[in-house]
């Protein structure tokens, strides 16, 4: 059923390896380098031409064709605006999550399905789904689960759950039962050398080597405001913007005893809200509301039947999972969480899992903060 497949090649050694297990069991392999972001706009720098070096390498090394294509407008339109509208209105949004949902997993999707003539795509996503990482469970009557993979270290699951079933259904994950140390291994082992020791690509990459607070100022207009301590209501320092800052973060501000901390942005005013000590129990709440879910294969049984449901909560990728208990409510959800948190914060997923499932994730819309101390 599915003999030509179109791999996402990043030029990082995950892509790599996940191209030459395809080649290995017997598939009509292409690869696909995505440009997402225009080098000549000065603001921006992004280190593709690197990457699309170390692409070439690699493909050449496989023998497999690689093609280069451009999202630039698409990124730009749903990811890169869609971020600074939420920076600008003292939310933390996650790029991430947003161009796996519009550009991996519909663009590229849709450009592979429509002009390559492919039967399915592969990423070297960190992931599983229910139909296995080569689609060999695959069932045309059935939706597919996004489930975790095999290095819960490495999951990446987190970063797909807002991918929806149409692109899902027709994805592999060749590298979903390794861990990384072994994905290194096949690399150095089959000469892909260039690639098998290259570190992990981390951060917003047009960014390049600045500070995010520099990048963001050639975006959205500098507006100063105040930092209030919540505890006296006196003001401790000044700063050039809230789209700056996010909650949990460090202010550097001098001259005070206990170093402060961002508790809230306050788009009305412009000012921020902080506490002294990162161990303020204003920082550590376990209530928080969202917007509307996208579940990955649907609303879960228990949720539907019970009205409750029992899992596990993250809203970081790198977190350990928290149990929690989740309703619905007019906007979205309710989530209550065994444990507080420390920085819970509005604009990012709230991902949830259970049995080793990636059930969806719904935006953080609001915080019911910890204020009784």
């Amino acid at each position: 059923m599915f003999k030509k497949i179109a791999i996402g090649i990043s030029g990082g050694v995950d892509s790599a390896v996940a191209a030459l297990l395809l080649k290995r069991s017997g598939y009509n392999v292409e690869g696909v380098f995505m440009k997402n972001w225009d080098n000549n706009y000065e603001a921006g720098f992004c280190s593709d031409k690197k990457d699309f070096e170390d692409a070439i390498f690699v493909c050449h090394k496989l023998s497999i064709p690689l093609h280069k294509v451009h999202f630039i407008k698409e990124y730009w339109n749903e990811v890169f605006t869609v971020l600074l509208n939420e920076y600008e209105t003292g939310l933390t949004p996650n790029p991430d999550i947003l161009c796996n949902r519009y550009i991996k997993f519909d663009s590229f999707f849709e450009h592979c399905r429509n002009n390559l003539g492919v039967d399915a795509i592969a990423t070297g996503h960190y992931a599983n789904t229910s139909f296995g990482p080569f689609l060999e469970y695959y069932k045309h009557d059935e939706g597919v689960r996004l489930l975790q993979p095999v290095d819960k270290h490495k999951d990446q699951t987190f970063f797909l759950s807002q991918v929806k079933q149409l692109a899902l259904r027709k994805c592999m994950f060749p590298i979903a039962n390794m861990l990384k140390t072994t994905v290194r291994d096949i690399a150095r082992k089959e000469g892909l050398l260039q690639v098998a020791n290259k570190k992990d690509s981390t951060g917003i990459c047009f960014i390049g080597k600045r500070r995010f607070q520099a990048f963001i100022d050639d975006f959205i207009q500098t507006k100063k405001g105040l930092f209030v301590d919540i505890d006296t209501g006196q003001v401790v320092g000044e700063h050039e913007g809230i789209h700056k800052w996010t909650v949990g973060q460090r202010c550097c501000l001098s001259n005070w005893k206990h170093p402060y901390f961002v508790f809230k942005k306050d788009f009305d005013t412009n000012n921020i809200y902080v506490v002294a000590g990162t161990g303020h129990p204003a920082l550590w709440n376990n209530l928080c509301f969202t917007l509307a879910p996208h579940w990955i294969h649907s609303e879960p049984y228990e949720l539907r039947s019970k009205n409750v449901l029992h899992c596990y909560f993250r809203f970081q990728h790198t977190k350990p999972l928290v149990p929690c208990r989740v309703v619905n409510n007019s906007e979205g959800l309710t989530i209550l969480l065994k444990k507080n948190l420390r920085a819970l914060t509005e604009g990012q997923f709230a991902v949830l899992y259970k049995n080793n499932e990636c059930l969806g994730s719904a935006k953080i819309r609001n915080i019911c903060h910890n204020l009784v101390y």
